[in-house]
């Protein structure tokens, strides 16, 4: 297996251990969502929609003290190097559900009740970290769409890779490594909405990457309010009066 990690500590894109991938966010790119989003993370390309709240469909699925979530991960068929199956995929199914998941602690969903919300996230190029990419855009999206929410939610992962603990890891890093560790944070509140570990790690590793990517949330956290800031007042940072 070839090193992914060099004899100066950089990996194979020349990141850092504690680095992240490019990104760019935008807010607000949908003309006919109620909310949109969309994120690069790296070579990830993801566009996430919010339609609602609105009427529940079926109608036995209606709650009648909060509004129900509903989500949908999908995957085109040009976004890995092989033609993918456009048919939704049991980890298709299993990533719809753990974004759910990860909002649905940030969501006021008692505001909205006897209703539905629906998000969409579609991956139109994957490179690893998906999922982390998917929760983060998708939580711009419900914030774009007006949904009442206790915090915006940011995820990022970190990993070992070359027996080393590193940040946000990408598809090489990911497929090769030993480990990988989605988390996503409401950094303001400062609560963990998602936590998975695939992998073997020391209980020293464990606390190192963790907090890793805790602070790789906390980074993202700022880049998710600019991009807000961004759309609605023309500046990554929000107008103040004189005076406030």
């Amino acid at each position: 297996m070839t090193n992914l990690i060099d004899s100066a500590g950089l990996r194979n894109d020349g990141r850092k251990f504690n680095e992240l991938r490019p990104i760019k966010l935008e807010v607000g790119i949908l003309k006919n969502a109620d909310g949109s989003a969309y994120i690069e993370m790296g070579k990830n390309k993801i566009i996430a929609a919010v339609y609602g709240p609105k009427e529940v469909h079926p109608r036995h699925l209606v709650r009648p003290d909060r509004a129900i979530v509903k989500c949908r991960y999908h995957m085109a068929s040009f976004s890995t190097d092989t033609r993918k199956n456009p048919a939704p995929s049991r980890r298709e199914t299993e990533i719809s559900k753990i974004i759910r998941q990860s909002l649905e602690p940030a969501l006021i969903l008692e505001d909205y009740p006897r209703t539905a919300i629906h998000i969409w996230v579609e991956v139109l190029q994957s490179d690893g970290g998906s999922r982390c990419a998917g929760v983060t855009a998708a939580s711009l999206a419900l914030a774009d769409a007006g949904i009442n929410m206790r915090d915006i939610v940011a995820s990022c992962a970190a990993g070992k890779v070359d027996g080393k603990v590193v940040l946000d890891l990408d598809n090489i890093e990911d497929m090769e490594g030993e480990t990988d560790m989605p988390v996503a944070l409401m950094p303001n509140i400062g609560e963990v909405t998602l936590f998975q570990m695939d992998g073997i790690v020391s209980p020293a590793e464990f606390k190192e990457a963790f907090e890793l990517a805790l602070s790789g949330c906390q980074d993202l956290y700022k880049l998710q309010k600019q991009a807000l800031f961004t759309k609605y007042f023309g500046t990554d940072k929000p107008q103040v009066q004189e005076g406030e």
